[in-house]
């Protein structure tokens, strides 16, 4: 399991009784190295992988030049290289203290997003801002491929262990998507669980649907960080089945209004078009 510095630790609000700012406070917002993750991984400067974590905002509002209230939805989108992750209750915290600052138009909120975002993270963060009367980037969809949800496996145990990753016994090679609805895990210092569907696409011999249904209920007891789970589950099934090909999207449910959706792939991969009721 991941672990954070003490140090690191203590500076974060996470797991802390905190106030909530009233006017733009971008002081707010906090970074946690990537390095922290990957260091447990054994991950090198070559990752076998690259990505984004997609995050969307359902809880945004500001007051306009006449103090008048704005409400909006928005989309962020933090490169995978980038130095750091931004710690969701920070983001919270940082998002909420827009709620009683004025702006002068849209644009000055969209460059200030932008520009606080990207700092915290160490690279450019794209952001999209969406009116509230936006319907297509919201509504559900399905996902593409099995579901391994519907297997009759018995299990006794809730143990991270990435040696039940098996491939099938002919091992024929497939091009194959799957997907599960029973991702949990824990936060890495609250406990608090997290709950995800994830999706996965790979090329390459069979890997054993069971085996992969037992390793994901694993992570029940898990602690870690989203962005970490993703990271920890791509590189696992990269490493015992080695796929020639693999990507694993996570979709996250929201909290404290904002969803996160880690995207880690071997290869350019466009994002998948997934929503879910969840969501």
């Amino acid at each position: 399991m991941t672990k954070l510095e003490p140090e690191l630790q203590q500076q974060l609000s996470l797991g802390k009784v905190t106030g909530y700012a009233s006017d733009y406070a971008p002081e707010l917002l906090q970074a946690v190295p990537r390095l922290v993750g990957r260091n447990e991984l054994q991950l090198t400067e070559e990752l076998p992988f690259i990505g984004q974590d997609i995050w969307h905002a359902y809880e945004l509002s500001w007051l306009n030049h006449k103090g008048k209230p704005v409400v909006a939805l928005a989309t962020f989108v933090v490169p995978f290289d980038s130095p750091n992750l931004i710690e969701s209750k920070s983001f919270k915290l940082y998002l909420n203290s827009l709620n009683q600052t004025r702006f002068t138009d849209l644009g000055q909120v969209f460059r200030l997003l932008q520009q606080d975002l990207s700092a915290c993270a160490g690279a450019k963060v794209d952001v999209t801002l969406h009116n509230v009367n936006e319907l297509q980037p919201f509504q559900p969809t399905w996902i593409q491929g099995s579901c391994l949800d519907d297997l009759d496996i018995e299990v006794s145990e809730y143990l991270y262990q990435p040696e039940q990753l098996k491939l099938k016994a002919d091992a024929a090679p497939r091009d194959e998507k799957v997907f599960s609805h029973l991702l949990k895990s824990n936060c890495l210092i609250t406990n608090q669980p997290d709950w995800a569907s994830v999706f996965f696409h790979y090329r390459g011999k069979a890997i054993c649907h069971e085996s992969l249904l037992r390793y994901l209920i694993g992570f029940r007891q898990h602690n870690e960080f989203h962005e970490q789970c993703v990271e920890r589950i791509f590189t696992d099934i990269w490493r015992q089945c080695q796929p020639e090909f693999l990507a694993v999207y996570a979709r996250y449910t929201r909290r404290g209004g904002l969803d996160i959706n880690p995207l880690r792939s071997s290869e350019p991969y466009p994002v998948p078009v997934i929503r879910l009721t969840r969501q």
